[in-house]
């Protein structure tokens, strides 16, 4: 891509109607920073974090449940204390985080994946293929992500031997998080589809004898995105707000890695003992990305719905 391209791309983007209407909300800006600082610190979490919670050799249990560094009895080196393993905090939190927002997009992608197959199949054919597949999702939305997940999980200790099962407990949470949200996919990529496949594109794309599937994956999937990323945004925070539940259940990640689900249900343990920042500090993290997630979700929505503009 040229220079000029570069620029006029550039220019196109901040002169959008989807810019403006980011930059004239205060409160989506602040949004978008702080996903942005979440997103990107966790993610890095090797690099900006302070210790390596994962190092068994490094970790002392002499500095278990060190109050943060302004506190009486913390340590300069310990920002927000220690938790019950002697693991910095802020380390944990860090890799926590990047645990959960690794979950929440690995199962948000699994389940559009999911939803857009079987949503272009059921409004593009219609018919036998449509019952068979809404019928489908009607049974899926009957379960709940998290019953779902504690079923694999009762399943799988049943028949796993402990080292293993916990091995494949974050691929637990991220079949119950898509089986919760690829319904919700595939529904509105139906309705969708069943719109977009009665305008004139499609039916000459099909005059011209386009594959069936030529003319899903070519026409009608490009104009079904919209909503679609809508629910992605949204449900993200869906998906890491169900991985927390489900650790804090016991259910998800392992007490000896870091998450924040882990981290919140140890820190329950020790809210009325004194040691609060074990609890504080991740819930907070929680709330704040799960809350920038969603506010970023509005505006994505108010950008792409048409009634809205």
């Amino acid at each position: 891509m040229t220079k000029e391209r570069l620029f006029s791309r550039l220019y196109q983007i901040v002169d959008s109607d989807a810019f403006f209407k980011f930059r004239s909300s205060p409160v989506t800006i602040l949004a978008g920073i702080c996903a942005i600082i979440l997103f990107g610190a966790s993610l890095g979490a090797a690099v900006f974090a302070p210790f390596d919670p994962f190092d068994k050799a490094s970790i002392d249990l002499i500095n278990s449940l060190l109050p943060p560094a302004w506190q009486d009895g913390g340590e300069p080196m310990f920002l927000l204390g220690t938790d019950d393993q002697g693991r910095d905090l802020l380390s944990a939190i860090l890799y926590g985080t990047r645990t959960s927002v690794l979950v929440g997009l690995i199962s948000v992608s699994l389940a559009v994946i999911i939803g857009l197959f079987f949503g272009l199949i059921a409004g593009y054919f219609g018919g036998l293929a449509d019952a068979l597949i809404m019928r489908l999702v009607d049974v899926q939305m009957t379960f709940p992500a998290i019953m779902v997940a504690l079923l694999i999980d009762g399943v799988s200790r049943s028949f796993l031997p402990r080292d293993l099962h916990d091995s494949l407990a974050i691929f637990v949470i991220i079949l119950a998080m898509a089986q919760s949200i690829w319904p919700q996919v595939a529904r509105t990529v139906r309705a969708s589809t069943m719109v977009e496949k009665g305008r004139e594109y499609v039916q000459a794309a099909q005059v011209i004898g386009r594959a069936p599937w030529i003319i899903m994956a070519r026409h009608v999937l490009p104009n079904v995105m919209g909503p679609v990323l809508v629910i992605a945004t949204i449900n993200l925070g869906v998906a890491i707000l169900g991985e927390a539940t489900l650790s804090f259940l016991g259910v998800g990640i392992p007490a000896s890695e870091p998450s924040l689900g882990t981290l919140i249900r140890i820190g329950n343990n020790y809210v009325f003992s004194g040691e609060r920042w074990i609890l504080i500090y991740p819930g907070l993290t929680l709330a704040l990305l799960v809350l920038s997630i969603n506010l970023l979700g509005d505006w994505l929505r108010d950008v792409l719905d048409p009634k809205l503009r």
